[in-house]
């Protein structure tokens, strides 16, 4: 059974978008995955469709209905995890991103507006999910990161399976730098090591420059490295 997720939005046009092209693509055209939206203002009620409301206790901006919400997500609930793409969410770690790779698929609730009414997330158990610590319009956008990164990692995606398993957050190091021909570029050079031939000696250089540059760049990734490494 193939990965399904089933992306709940205002602007359903706005999908498959840059899912639709590259690996993401051509996995969505050889059914390695399927894709499918739902219009969140499908389950409004009233002559004008409203999804949204002022919110309690006055402020700028409008807020998400509880009740429109829970029959979008009750018209498609299953057994796969319910995310809302938040910024106020847990950061998406590669962690993550594989275990969804691994399970069925995924309800995928985009926010619009200055967000969603507090008790539809408590009542439907909706997992809060970030990309990142900025605003954007809306969960749309989020919702691509987010399913590029599984999507790439599901059976047959990747032509070369082992290129994921080296690559930045998989080791709990950033990745190594990469170098490929002219030998010499702007006076700049390929590191011997790499066209040594010696496999060993480039596996070591590459764990070297992962370390290096994990220390210099992310001391927090650095320091949950070396905590993993005392436990083992």
């Amino acid at each position: 059974m193939s990965f399904r997720a089933t992306v709940l939005t205002l602007y359903p046009e706005m999908f498959p978008g840059p899912l639709g092209i590259s690996l993401a693509g051509k996995a969505l055209a050889e059914e390695k995955w399927r894709l499918e939206t739902v219009q969140i203002r499908d389950f409004a009620e009233g002559r004008h469709r409203m999804v949204d409301d002022t919110p309690a206790g006055g402020g700028a901006g409008m807020v998400m209905k509880p009740d429109v919400v829970a029959r979008a997500i009750d018209h498609v609930a299953d057994e796969r995890p319910r995310l809302l793409m938040s910024p106020r969410g847990k950061p998406l770690t590669q962690k993550r991103v594989r275990a969804l790779a691994e399970g069925p698929g995924a309800i995928i609730l985009c926010g619009r507006f200055e967000g969603v009414d507090e008790r539809v997330i408590e009542a439907r158990d909706l997992e809060e999910i970030s990309i990142g610590d900025y605003i954007l319009s809306g969960g749309e956008t989020a919702a691509f990161v987010l399913l590029d990164a599984v999507v790439r990692l599901l059976p047959g995606v990747m032509g070369n399976e082992q290129s994921g398993e080296t690559e930045s957050f998989e080791t709990g190091l950033l990745e190594h730098p990469h170098y490929t021909r002219p030998q010499q570029w702007e006076g700049r050079s390929i590191p011997d090591v790499l066209t040594s031939g010696n496999h060993g000696a480039v596996d070591k250089w590459r764990r070297a420059e992962a370390e290096r540059i994990t220390r210099e760049r992310r001391p927090d990734l650095w320091k949950a490295y070396q905590a993993e490494r005392k436990t083992k």
